[in-house]
């Protein structure tokens, strides 16, 4: 389907659910039309079209549920029918200090012990309360998730190279040492707008969140430098950069050994990594997970699009150009942009 107000939704429903997941399950969030076009000054321009994939895209499977608790993430979980063989890694966002809308412990609690998965994260690369070793461990006990799971900081060692093929901005991507100690993911991932990429979930999660300090600026500069400022002049270069770094993070660990779950619960425009984000304008939404973490992600976005008070986060993407990151993620075969779309709740 196609959007008037920018980004294409290559989506394929199931045609029962064109009815029953926005009728019945999302209550209150009827399809409005994207907010009005960014002013000049954040419009970000067009890149130039993707080459083709070299195969036909399958269509994913990608689950939702509208019970975002405890119970409904496990339930979600167990749907993707996933057998994880050796050491879970839990990768979340820490949230940063005072009142980021991280993942709260009581949410996310028991999906992690049943796993008996190790929450993990890295340190940030732009200051503020998780940028060292021992200020990130603090935050991450004050916000609840050492008292759920051993909490690894995966750069506090040092960091490690793994390569990048097939990409046009990156030939490595940089993470932290730790990373080496598991085989098996869980990417569990807040969805909400982001100041610089548009919108985070699953790639954003792991495109940042799994790189060291260093393997972000790398990132962020799209493969230019690892050191110095986060801010980069190519828009779309940096989000070419982050769908790139996703592909060598599921080539080495293996695509079979990752699930993807995004929560979509205080949807603000700001990101977790912001300490005084903006209120949500949006209602809560639900839980979306899959085995394809373009498909989760194009799945959240088309929520946003349908769902009720959604102008001020589609500003955002669209003024970022967000959707961008899917586009080449898809063209340089990280996943698909289209989905199957199953309701678990009916």
């Amino acid at each position: 389907m196609h959007w008037e107000g920018g980004c294409k939704m290559k989506t394929s429903w199931k045609l029962t659910l064109t009815a029953a997941i926005l009728a019945c399950m999302l209550a209150g969030c009827g399809s409005s039309q994207p907010a009005e076009p960014a002013p000049a000054e954040d419009t970000v321009p067009q890149a130039a079209a993707e080459p083709a994939a070299s195969e036909p895209v399958e269509s994913k499977i990608v689950y939702f549920t509208s019970d975002i608790s405890a119970d409904g993430l496990v339930k979600i979980y167990e749907a993707l029918g996933w057998n994880p063989q050796g050491r879970v890694a839990v990768k979340i966002s820490t949230g940063e200090p005072p009142s980021s809308n991280y993942l709260r412990p009581e949410l996310i609690g028991t999906l992690v012990q049943n796993l008996d998965g190790t929450i993990v994260e890295c340190n940030t690369a732009y200051g503020g309360s998780r940028s060292s070793s021992a200020m990130h461990k603090q935050v991450a006990e004050d916000h609840g998730f050492t008292a759920i799971a051993d909490f690894d900081l995966m750069d506090e060692e040092g960091e490690t190279e793994w390569p990048v093929t097939g990409g046009s901005r990156l030939d490595k991507i940089i993470v932290g040492s730790h990373a080496e100690n598991y085989s098996d993911w869980v990417i569990l991932s807040h969805f909400k707008g982001h100041a610089m990429a548009g919108f985070g979930g699953a790639v954003k999660n792991v495109g940042i969140g799994i790189s060291s300090a260093s393997g972000k600026v790398y990132v962020h500069s799209a493969g230019t430098r690892t050191s110095g400022s986060i801010m980069h002049s190519d828009q779309d270069a940096w989000l070419e950069a982050l769908a790139e770094m996703v592909q060598g993070f599921s080539d080495h660990v293996g695509e079979e050994h990752i699930v993807y779950i995004n929560m979509m619960n205080r949807l603000s425009v700001d990101c977790d990594c912001d300490g005084n984000p903006a209120e949500p304008d949006i209602h809560d939404i639900g839980i979306v997970a899959g085995t394809d973490p373009v498909a989760v992600d194009q799945a959240c976005v088309d929520l946003v699009y349908q769902a009720e008070g959604n102008e001020s986060l589609v500003k955002r993407i669209e003024s970022r150009h967000g959707i961008h990151t899917l586009e080449h993620a898809e063209a340089i075969g990280l996943g698909s942009r289209t989905y199957e779309l199953i309701n678990i709740d009916e």
